[in-house]
């Protein structure tokens, strides 16, 4: 039996006339962990949708199996034991555990009737296949993301998978559940059962990948074994060019108060006496693990969830913030993680998104936007962040992550914020966005704005502030300066709190 299970062969796909694939040739071996990597746009997820059968391809061929397909329909990648496991998970919210894990079977069978009895032997043997324990009455949209995550892959194991495309698959996942999921991967590899992994995390490319397939404007740069590549050659075949590793150097003000200052600031159940500056000119980094409080930190310092206690100053002098409107009135600024639900109107316009929080700017004497000078503004923003569109009234989730968290920037940029907030600014973003959007906080910086990045990757602590703080509990715990340490570093530290606080 051959060692190979998928072979695509010189695959070619256009888009109105525009190639989006071109002559993509790709092997997967039976039981073998792939990774997929490339830039937004580089065809990926063209070339996922091609696999499963949801796009047919214009020139090359694909064999699945041995077997030789000319064209491909999403019931035959699925016979042929093709499954994949979107970043939205696709399950159902509203249905149990064990609802969601029978019901492909059910539809398969035809069923008009359902044995709740046959639903709960269905879901036991899909959980006890990668061996986790998840209550079957529990509804989906109560789970947590990791959670989830399994329950997707149980499914996937319903159909005979032979093959598991899973598409950024660890984007809302702690250190701690990416472990786990890739001891899964892993446990599937020794039952013969590939996985195809999509990734923008370099790391983890290199830590759970055998292979690795790396793709840049609809071709193949590199194709071979993870041991021939680091994180320095994957980032050059993804986007062309090679990135120093750059350290942002803070000179701020001797003669001036700290832009922000907190003085032992609680909130009850998330954090305590926290006691944080900022300085004009300056990024300071805050990290920990998941529970460690440093979101909600972010979030009482932008008024969403005040604090009970403490107290919070602006320019040295006390200040309230008891609210995103009295935050916004004293210059904070804040960029949330999530940016498709708390951060954009995705179905409004980019122009719309853009301007959302300064449209009064522009109202003339009789009540009435002054649409031509939005419209000039609006090409200058563009121009100004480096947004990669041709029309600012396209709908802004026709943007690229990347270029989502730019318009996002732009946004609380154009309110004159003394103060930036940042939860994760680079997640799910690509190498060449992440650099880029970098140095624009750099740039941002260097105005005299004080930057804060909440964020657990600590290649980006490292490499974008200049003071990091490490929370543990609700409570900082260390606090380094970035110039001359590597992430190494910041990692003993974090695993150090984690185990003072267990013992």
């Amino acid at each position: 039996m051959s060692t190979e299970f998928l072979r695509l062969v010189d695959i070619e796909k256009q888009f109105s006339g525009v190639p989006v694939l071109k002559k993509v040739s790709l092997s997967i071996g039976r039981g073998e962990i792939r990774c997929l990597a490339g830039e937004n746009g580089c065809g990926k997820s063209t070339l996922i949708k091609i696999i499963s059968g949801v796009y047919d391809f214009d020139g090359g061929d694909v064999f699945i199996d041995g077997a030789h397909f000319s064209s491909l329909r999403p019931v035959d990648s699925i016979a042929q034991g093709i499954q994949v496991i979107y970043q939205d998970l696709s399950l159902f919210a509203g249905l149990t555990v064990m609802e969601n894990l029978a019901l492909n079977t059910h539809l398969e069978q035809r069923k008009f009737l359902v044995r709740r009895e046959d639903m709960r032997v269905i879901a036991e043997r899909c959980l006890a296949q990668i061996d986790v324990g998840i209550p079957l009455h529990k509804y989906v949209g109560e789970l947590s993301v990791a959670d989830k995550q399994l329950v997707a892959i149980s499914r996937a194991l319903v159909n005979d998978a032979k093959l598991i495309i899973m598409d950024e698959p660890t984007t809302a996942l702690t250190q701690r559940e990416v472990d786990s999921l890739f001891a899964i991967i892993k446990r599937l590899k020794d039952r013969g059962i590939s996985t195809l992994f999509v990734s923008h995390k370099l790391r983890e490319m290199l830590e759970i990948s055998e292979k690795i397939t790396i793709m840049r404007n609809g071709i193949v740069t590199a194709d071979d074994d993870i041991d021939k590549f680091d994180e320095a050659k994957i980032t050059y075949h993804m986007i062309g060019r090679h990135l120093d590793d750059i350290r942002f150097k803070a000179t701020p003000p001797t003669d001036k108060p700290p832009l922000i200052r907190t003085e032992s600031l609680t909130r009850h159940g998330a954090f305590r006496d926290i006691n944080i500056h900022v300085n004009p000119g300056e990024i300071l980094g805050i990290t920990g693990l998941l529970g460690s409080g440093r979101t909600e930190l972010a979030l009482a310092l932008f008024g969403k969830k005040p604090a009970d206690q403490g107290k919070i100053y602006r320019d040295g002098k006390v200040v309230n913030i008891d609210s995103i409107q009295a935050a916004m009135s004293h210059g904070i600024a804040y960029v949330p993680e999530d940016r498709l639900t708390e951060g954009l109107f995705m179905e409004q316009s980019i122009q719309r998104n853009m301007f959302a929080t300064i449209y009064e700017c522009f109202v003339n004497r009789l009540g009435l936007l002054r649409l031509h000078e939005i419209d000039r503004a609006s090409s200058e923003t563009i121009t100004r962040y480096g947004i990669n569109t041709d029309r600012f009234r396209n709908p802004v989730h026709s943007l690229s992550g990347g270029n989502q968290q730019r318009v996002m920037l732009a946004r609380w940029m154009m309110t004159d914020a003394r103060v930036l907030i940042l939860n994760g600014p680079t997640v799910g973003v690509d190498v060449g966005s992440k650099f880029a959007i970098h140095e624009m906080l750099r740039e941002i910086a260097r105005s005299g704005v004080g930057v804060i990045i909440c964020s657990d990757d600590m290649q980006e602590i490292i490499q974008t502030c200049n003071r990091v703080l490490i929370m543990q509990d609700g409570m900082i715990t260390d606090e380094l300066q970035t110039e001359g340490i590597d992430d190494s570093v910041i990692s003993l530290r974090l695993k150090k709190a984690r185990q003072e606080s267990l013992s």
